[in-house]
């Protein structure tokens, strides 16, 4: 085969990769976005065209790219021992990465089940509260409640936590028993509440929110409530932090019906918010955390389901086992890796970087409240929705149609286009977010800014 006869890189990528999430008829006539190097905050396309990561990959690379410890802790893992499971043996790198997230955690979260991704976690921690209720002789506790909007996942038990329907409808019938609460989005908490005082109170706003917990518990049953799944900071939708009292509320709720707290950090721990576990940064303790992402900045896929003695307990005796597990969960290469990014993050002080930083970055997005388009900046840390809107007098948003031509027909490659990969998102009401690597600065703040000021500014005029 002469050079000129093999197929383009682009039309391989149109004809054998399956992308996620992607509709794959947009790139029937025009080229795929092939992304072939990172390095720092940056990454660069096979035209050679430099981009800055808005948006960590996928809230994962917080190190930043082209870590060179991170690939040498790989290679040299790879060499000693490949692989080996974690079913009924152990390997040294998956026993110090328990003990050192152990270490991390609050309260008594002490048990650690390795998974090799988010969803998985989630995934085991609805099947973990529905056995351990059954040990504890309440077989009936099998349901779960999360919020509205919310991504959880999408294996089937993760996709019913889920709160977006349009993630949902095409893999009906789901696990039953997933049952949604309002979220925490304050910006419309008057239409979210139906009662406009709430709006002007984020405190009573957030009382009410978690009240809403305790009146579906109430109205499907206490004993048949098993859990409670819920972000720190909600993703989806656009950054929804948690009102003042949210988190104390609604571990009261959990605590009076024995219902577990699951704290679902897949995007917010690991620096993110400025801490180790997010949870740490709104001073509540769950029962349960979910984590993934950036345990390894994305170097090598891992995850894992942190769980309480008090909950691991009946687990732990006579004949009893959890019958669950991942070929590739507690992988060593992947554990290598998370411990070497872990060593990075103590000794670059990430996680401090972010809190010193974090005020300056919601500052440098804030300028952005004087564009017309722009309803509301949220957030928290090195995480942010930026929510559009078309009348900012009235909150109006978009209506389907109009979503459409603006994310993706114009904002999500305008925004590519003009040097700044990050997420134009409807899956709410429309947002764009950022979650830059923890690494970034004031440079990279005004960069993205500046950015977006100007395809904001363009898509006001286009609408």
């Amino acid at each position: 085969m002469t050079d000129s006869a093999v197929p383009s890189i682009d039309s391989r990528a149109y004809d054998h990769l399956w992308m996620h999430f992607t509709r794959m008829s947009t790139y029937k006539d025009s080229p795929v976005p092939t992304i072939v190097k990172g390095e720092g905050a940056y990454i660069w396309d096979s035209n050679g065209r430099r981009y800055l990561d808005g948006l960590a990959g996928l809230f994962v690379v917080q190190a930043g790219h082209g870590r060179a410890e991170l690939a040498e802790a790989a290679a040299k893992q790879a060499k000693e021992l490949a692989f080996f499971p974690v079913w009924s043996y152990a390997h040294p790198n998956a026993i110090e990465l328990a003990d050192r997230l152990a270490g991390y955690a609050p309260g008594d979260l002490n048990k650690v089940f390795f998974t090799t991704g988010g969803g998985e976690a989630v995934e085991t921690a609805w099947k973990l509260a529905k056995q351990y209720f059954k040990l504890t002789g309440k077989p009936m506790k099998h349901k779960v409640i999360s919020r509205a909007v919310a991504y959880h996942g999408t294996p089937h038990g993760a996709l019913s936590i889920t709160g977006i329907p349009d993630a949902k409808k095409y893999f009906e019938p789901l696990v039953p028993g997933a049952h949604k609460v309002p979220n925490t989005n304050f910006y419309r908490a008057e239409e979210i509440s139906g009662v406009a005082e709430l709006g002007q109170d984020e405190e009573r706003f957030g009382r009410w929110a978690a009240d809403q917990v305790e009146q579906t518990i109430l109205a499907e049953g206490p004993d048949t409530v098993a859990a409670v799944f819920v972000e720190p900071v909600q993703n989806s939708g656009g950054c929804f932090p948690p009102p003042p009292g949210y988190f104390r509320r609604l571990r009261e709720i959990c605590d009076q019906y024995d219902v577990l707290l699951v704290s679902d950090e897949v995007i917010c721990a690991f620096g993110r918010l400025g801490t180790m576990f997010a949870c740490d940064k709104f001073d509540y303790i769950p029962d349960i955390i979910t984590c993934a992402k950036g345990m390894t900045s994305g170097y090598s896929p891992i995850g894992a389901t942190m769980v309480s003695d008090r909950i691991a307990a009946p687990f732990y005796e006579g004949t009893n086992y959890f019958p669950h597990g991942y070929t590739f969960g507690g992988h060593p290469v992947s554990s290598a890796v998370a411990l070497a990014n872990l060593d990075l993050f103590e000794r670059e002080g990430l996680n401090e970087r972010v809190l010193k930083n974090e005020g300056a970055f919601r500052a440098t997005l804030e300028k952005l409240n004087d564009l017309p388009i722009v309803g509301d900046v949220r957030g928290d840390g090195y995480f942010y929705g930026i929510e559009l809107v078309k009348d900012k007098a009235t909150k109006t948003t978009f209506d389907d149609d109009e979503s459409e031509r603006l994310l993706r027909g114009f904002l999500s490659k305008a925004l590519f286009d003009a040097g700044l990969y990050c997420r134009a998102d409807d899956r709410g009401d429309p947002v764009v977010q950022l979650a830059p690597p923890l690494i970034c600065g004031q440079a990279e703040f005004d960069e993205i800014e500046q950015i977006l000021r100007s395809v904001l500014t363009e898509a006001w005029t286009r609408l």
